[in-house]
């Protein structure tokens, strides 16, 4: 559940006003043309209208100028802004010419490399200034970026590696001996670099980039536009492993842009983030929002429930960004006594659930919270900044014929939308649970309404649904269940069939059932996900059908070698046997159901106790420590 496609595109709203005449679509222009509705509505909340009008002038003029991809209004930014701050962190502080010159280093290095248009480089290293400066000297001159997960280990690793076909690998030195063990024959593909100190197998970036004069790059015959790839992230999906979506430019600039409008970033504003910044939401999202506006974003490598507010507090941060567990961590956390001493003004991020929204908003004063709901991939995108609790967002009805999003029927069982008698799926009724899809448009022009899928063909057309309503459509697959209710706003469900969420992070069942057969003795697992009382998302349990006593502490290190932590079981359950269906597929909805509970069945259960470091028997006493959240995941 990333952030993705042209959330409302302008695009969509007005082609022709957009495109051909961006210097006369303003704010009043907007307002006029939506006519007494909207009128209506602003009337009601003026500032909500606002955001919407910002947002839509912000982006409209991305198409007109195609050569103008957000590398350039960097170093345009540059030339404005001078030594204001940029890019924050402990260790590193990039203003914005600082940044700009970085970026341009790489730039050059790219093209002494002899990248062209399209060529990959992978990148692996943990949030820091540096992170953003290196994508956006590359991308500068028509090379892609692949953001590599660095929780990944072993098989998942090499697969990300290898599907998106890398020229050069940038990785920092502390994470160089996980890639090359986890991916074979490297060097005979691809260019490793090191980034810092500590191997001298590799060339040194870090050490090349200094050669680099201050000059800009020459890509008068190559520069890339809006059109061209820019990055890969990965992303899940809802089945196997991780894809690399392809975001291009022009998603780039939408997502920068349009964010930046929403939350009416200023050069007095500095986000904070503590989000990956090989995701969306905090590499591109958090970073480019704040600095398209003039604004400077702290980076911090990762979150810390403890150190959180004081971060805040001594960086004079006025935005932030958030998932749904961060504020759940926060909000079970003691008094901290900088949580209400701070200039927040608004924090924008996804997965804020009903049931702890007030809660949070109030015990930290937040004024403004802007919830959202996108694909990093997909077609779908829905917005709440007029702060409905719980809700991912909605469509204004004046917006809602030009960029269709809708829910149709699921069937849980077969795992697949149900259709009628004409082969044609079925729109849910208010307040009934659905899957939410996204109409793909094949205007060429439309380009917020595209779906570049993956870098794999098959895995993209695996996320299209076609003959949905009309003989030819084509509508983009969320893989979340929603329900919209009778004012229009949406409200997530759950993830559909084999993904689950834990932790702020997709797991992928099938591939940690292929890492946890691989283990000797196992002879089948059927993951799945089990809801814990006082958490967000859904914990890892596994049921195994094994051909001897499994080792459990060497299984419990075979896991923590094997997968990133959010992806290890929490429970075990052993079997003699697991269903399967007439195709030999396995049940997981009676598994499902009875959880974790030990006297759910004559099954054995283990917990992945976190105080003793070891998988021991879920007893009664142990799990009631869980229901009552005695014990912290």
């Amino acid at each position: 559940m990333l952030y993705g496609l042209d959330p409302w595109g302008v695009n969509c709203l007005f082609p022709s006003a957009a495109e051909q005449h961006p210097q006369e679509f303003s704010g009043r222009d907007f307002m006029q043309r939506l006519g007494e509705t909207a009128a209506g509505a602003a009337s009601r909340n003026s500032s909500v209208t606002k955001a919407w009008v910002r947002a839509l002038e912000l982006t409209a003029p991305i198409v007109n100028h195609p050569q103008r991809i957000l590398p350039i209004v960097i170093e345009e930014l540059a030339e404005k802004m001078g030594e204001a701050p940029a890019l924050l962190s402990e260790h590193e502080c990039l203003s914005y010419r600082a940044l700009a010159e970085r970026s341009n280093h790489y730039a050059c290095w790219a093209l002494d490399q002899g990248l062209t248009k399209g060529d990959t480089v992978c990148l692996l290293m943990p949030n820091r200034p540096e992170y953003m400066a290196i994508w956006l000297g590359i991308t500068r001159v028509g090379g892609a970026v692949a953001l590599l997960n660095t929780n990944l280990t072993g098989p998942s690793l090499a697969h990300c590696v290898h599907i998106v076909k890398p020229k050069h690998l940038i990785v920092t030195t502390d994470l160089i001996d996980r890639l090359t063990s986890a991916v074979s024959n490297l060097e005979d593909t691809a260019t490793l670099w090191a980034h810092g100190a500590g191997h001298d197998k590799f060339p040194r970036i870090d050490r090349e980039i200094v050669r680099q004069g201050n000059e800009k790059p020459n890509v008068a015959e190559r520069r890339p536009t809006i059109h061209d790839p820019a990055l890969y992230i990965y992303t899940s999906g809802t089945t196997g492993q991780p894809k690399a979506a392809r975001v291009n430019h022009y998603r780039l600039m939408q997502w920068s842009h349009w964010f930046a409008g929403m939350m009416d970033t200023r050069s007095e504003d500095r986000m904070y983030n503590c989000l990956p910044m090989y995701h969306s939401v905090g590499g591109v999202l958090a970073t480019g929002a704040a600095l398209v506006g003039g604004g400077s974003v702290l980076v911090r490598e990762k979150f810390s429930v403890r150190e959180f507010w004081s971060d805040i507090f001594r960086w004079d941060c006025t935005l932030f960004q958030y998932i749904g567990e961060l504020c759940r961590y926060l909000l079970h956390t003691e008094v901290h006594p900088h949580e209400t001493e701070h200039r927040i003004r608004m924090c924008c991020g996804n997965g804020l659930r009903a049931d702890i929204w007030s809660a949070f908003k109030n015990r930290f004063r937040i004024p403004r919270i802007l919830e959202f709901y996108a694909a990093t991939e997909g077609a779908v995108s829905l917005s709440n900044i007029d702060e409905k609790p719980g809700s991912i967002g909605r469509i204004p009805p004046y917006l809602a014929h030009r960029f269709p999003v809708t829910l149709v029927q699921f069937d849980i069982e077969n795992d697949a939308p149900i259709r009628n008698d004409q082969g044609y799926c079925i729109r849910c009724e208010t307040n009934e649970t659905g899957e939410a899809i996204g109409k793909i448009f094949t205007d060429p022009l439309n380009l917020g309404s595209r779906f570049d899928g993956y870098s794999s063909e098959e895995a993209s057309e695996q996320k299209i649904l076609r003959n949905v309503f009309e003989l030819g459509d084509a509508w983009f697959r969320t893989g979340d269940l929603m329900r919209k209710d009778e004012k229009g706003y949406f409200y997530f469900v759950d993830r559909i069939g084999d993904t689950f969420r834990w932790k702020g992070e997709n797991v992928a069942t099938s591939e940690v059932s292929e890492a946890i057969c691989a283990f000797p003795g196992v002879k089948e697992a059927v993951v799945y996900g089990v809801t814990i009382p006082g958490t967000d998302g859904r914990a890892g349990m596994a049921a195994l059908v094994t051909d001897k006593d499994l080792d459990l502490a060497a299984f419990r290190v075979y896991l923590i070698n094997s997968l990133p932590k959010y992806a290890r079981p929490l429970f075990l359950r052993i079997r003699n046997e697991v269903e399967v269906t007439a195709t030999f597929k396995h049940t997981k909805t009676a598994l499902v159901h009875q959880g974790y509970e030990p006297v759910a069945g004559a099954d054995v259960i283990y917990f992945n106790e976190p105080e003793r470091e070891a998988f021991v028997r879920l007893d009664k006493l142990l799990y009631d420590r869980i229901q009552t959240g005695d014990i912290h995941f």
